[in-house]
């Protein structure tokens, strides 16, 4: 199985933990001021971003959907406003943003149409062709094994089943991508030192965009792993990009 670039950025390059385990540790760490570290940074364009990557399985109209890396269980909670599924499971390596999660769940009274459970992006608990969809909003960037999370979340998925992937991209216009590059370089992780106390979380987050297999690149990792009719959709000058794909 390939392997890729980002598949070696960790958050604590002294740490001697797996890249799966210093992402889950470096979650539960800030998980408290993850929801509001996301609108900030962002000036709540995230939220649209989260939207448009949703809308994108309206036409299927799927029942029983899987969200990978559900973190704070931001997309399952506006994928059931958008799509109103059946039923909705999140799954994610950090107890910390699935108990922030669970309480947003909880005071929405969602609790009988989205379940969050613990649940490696790898190795997905459920049985070949369950879902009729699956989503993973800025997650797939953080995989241990990019391959082998693309192949495990295709088995899961029920034959027409799509997946829609929401992933930070670098913008290619010269002025903006400047911006950008001292945006996320200074700005992201001097925020993140500031509001969560983990600066390297936030230069982590640089680093591994700065190396994931984007674009063109990416949609072939897809095709290797088995999709097909798959297309992407930049969104706010290519800051972040929808990925797309049917099994």
């Amino acid at each position: 199985m390939a392997k890729f670039a980002h598949d070696t950025v960790v958050p604590y390059k002294q740490s001697g933990l797996s890249k799966k385990e210093q992402v889950a540790g470096m979650f539960d760490k800030i998980a408290f001021r993850y929801d509001f570290l996301n609108r900030f940074l962002s000036a709540g364009i995230d939220v649209g971003w989260r939207k448009k990557a949703i809308k994108e399985l309206a036409p299927l109209k799927p029942q029983n959907l899987l969200d990978v890396a559900t973190g704070t269980a931001d997309v399952a909670i506006m994928a059931h406003k958008i799509l109103q599924p059946k039923k909705i499971t999140g799954i994610d390596i950090s107890v910390g943003m699935l108990d922030i999660g669970r309480t947003k769940v909880a005071k929405l009274g969602l609790e009988e149409q989205i379940e969050l459970l613990t649940g490696d992006s790898e190795v997905i608990n459920f049985a070949d062709d369950t879902f009729d969809a699956v989503t993973v909003a800025f997650g797939v960037r953080n995989f241990e094994h990019l391959e082998r999370g693309l192949m495990e979340m295709r088995r899961v998925l029920k034959p027409g089943g799509k997946i829609v992937i929401l992933e930070f991209s670098k913008p290619r216009q010269p002025l903006f991508k400047a911006v950008y590059n001292i945006y996320m370089n200074t700005v992201a992780p001097g925020f993140g030192k500031l509001f969560a106390k983990n600066g390297d979380a936030y230069q982590y987050l640089n680093d591994s965009v700065q190396r994931f297999p984007e674009g063109q690149e990416f949609i072939s990792i897809l095709a290797t792993a088995g999709f097909s009719g798959i297309y992407l959709r930049p969104l706010t000058l290519g800051i972040c990009t929808i990925y797309c794909g049917i099994k």
